[in-house]
């Protein structure tokens, strides 16, 4: 490839000395083809793009070595294949390449499709009165001159973002029970959902995976609202629900006022 030092004295000897090709050729040792590309295009740089990647070794072989691929990214971490063994195994369908060449493309396989997922996303969107959101915080507050730290209890509708916020002494059922019943009355209505973290006033086991054991007096608050309620006794079902945080999923019933 032609260098930008080399372009740059072409371009001083041809404009500024006035000097011939032939002289510039045999000076910088260089072909008539190149210096008259130089002299004749304004460019002070050029540049060679490969519009097409050959692959002689391995592109007989490519659907045999993504098949490969795809099936060892389907395995768990301790048993997937390293390179070497990959290599082996195209080896012994007839593949006559080097490891280099399957690790060059296993590179190249794997930030395709790393560049291809991050472009995915799901858009975060609820329905009016489809879910609620309850929360803890600690806060520190100044009550009558004493610095002291308070539980404050958010409630926030997903659709229309619109919360309520009320600080407790403590952080027990009690307290999460009237933050509920104050919360549905300021709103004056109750969500079909609603969204927890794994909170020990609603949640008493965590278990592998998704799968929640809800408390018992939680459960009757949420049916005390809402009438009907989701058996927790299902934890795989109710699992499959759940993400990052335990959602307590029921059907509220059709007279109630929905917010």
């Amino acid at each position: 490839m032609l260098v930008v030092e080399t372009i740059a004295k072409i371009r001083r000897a041809y404009f500024s000395q006035g000097k011939s090709i032939k002289e510039i050729c045999r000076e910088l040792r260089v072909s008539r083809k190149v210096v008259r590309k130089v002299v004749r295009s304004d460019a002070t740089e050029f540049r060679y793009e490969r519009s097409r990647q050959p692959l002689p070794r391995i592109g007989p072989w490519r659907e045999q070595l993504e098949a490969l691929l795809e099936a060892n990214e389907k395995r768990s971490a301790r048993e997937r294949l390293t390179i070497i063994r990959l290599h082996e195994e195209l080896r012994a369908l007839g593949y006559p390449g080097s490891y280099a060449a399957v690790r060059r493309y296993l590179i190249a396989w794997q930030t395709k499709r790393a560049s291809a997922a991050a472009a995915a996303f799901v858009p975060l969107s609820f329905a009016p009165g489809e879910a609620y959101q309850f929360v803890w915080s600690h806060e520190i507050v100044v009550m009558n001159g004493v610095t002291t730290t308070v539980k404050v209890a958010h409630m926030r509708l997903c659709h229309s973002r619109m919360f309520l916020v009320r600080a407790y002494p403590r952080e027990s059922q009690e307290m999460v029970f009237d933050a509920h019943e104050r919360a549905f009355a300021f709103f004056r209505g109750v969500c079909t959902r609603g969204i927890y973290d794994n909170m020990k006033t609603a949640v008493d086991a965590i278990f592998v995976g998704k799968d929640r054991q809800y408390n018992r007096r939680f459960l009757q608050m949420c049916s005390h609202h809402l009438w009907s309620i989701r058996s927790p006794s299902r934890r795989r079902r109710a699992g499959r629900r759940a993400r990052s945080r335990t959602r307590s999923g029921w059907c509220a019933n059709a007279s109630l006022r929905r917010v």
